[in-house]
């Protein structure tokens, strides 16, 4: 999914994404709850996998991870992470 396929999908034109269009490979969509504003949605797995492809080992993409993607909050549409997505859709599972 695109960038642009997830803001017409938002109510809301004010998504906010990942820095660099490497990390866009890891959207799979736009998150919606009752009470919550529109959020894009990365595979977490996806993302530790564009941080590997940068060089970096596993350990230090999880850490890297966690300290400045997780954890820099940016408002009510920061982006969030879905966890095992990868390894369901890798198992031939809708």
């Amino acid at each position: 999914m695109t960038r642009e396929e997830c803001v017409e999908l938002s109510t809301k034109d004010d998504l906010l994404f990942l820095d660099g269009p490497e990390f866009d490979v890891a959207i799979i969509g736009v998150l919606e709850r009752f009470g919550a504003v529109p959020a894009a949605c990365y595979d977490y797995d996806k993302v530790i996998q564009v941080l590997v492809d940068q060089g970096m080992s596993v350990d230090d993409a999880h850490e890297w991870y966690e300290f400045n993607i997780l954890g820099a909050w940016m408002g009510d549409t920061t982006p969030v992470f879905v966890r095992g997505i990868s390894a369901h859709t890798s198992k031939g599972q809708p």
